[in-house]
């Protein structure tokens, strides 16, 4: 009896599926999108508007850098956040309204588990 082992190879589009996955993962990092989505902030800025720790958004920002997701611009002294690419925010817009359509009363099972990027 022979055994067949299957490897899984990922396309570059999966593993861009993937990372856009991880970052969403975690509400923080959705609303920080959200955020961006509307205008380019600095990080002082957005830790106010979602109510966090600088340190704790530092991470965040960074998963998302890692992810990218979104992009720092130097400007004077200070770091300025921006999404990496305006399209994201017409993708983030249009994956919200599937979602809610799809499904607006479910809850992940997961959604208690901590993911980061």
């Amino acid at each position: 009896m022979c055994t067949v082992l299957c490897v899984l190879t990922l396309t570059p589009e999966v593993e861009a599926l993937a990372r856009f996955g991880r970052a969403l993962a975690d509400p923080i990092r959705c609303r920080l999108l959200l955020a961006l989505r509307e205008a380019p902030a600095h990080p002082s800025d957005l830790a106010e508007r979602l109510g966090i720790s600088r340190t704790r958004l530092s991470n965040h920002l960074a998963c998302l850098r890692d992810c990218g997701l979104v992009v720092a611009a130097p400007v004077g002294r200070r770091t300025r956040y921006e999404l990496a690419d305006q399209r994201l925010g017409r993708v983030l817009d249009e994956l919200r309204t599937a979602v809610v359509a799809v499904e607006a009363d479910r809850t992940c099972p997961d959604a208690a588990e901590k993911d980061c990027c």
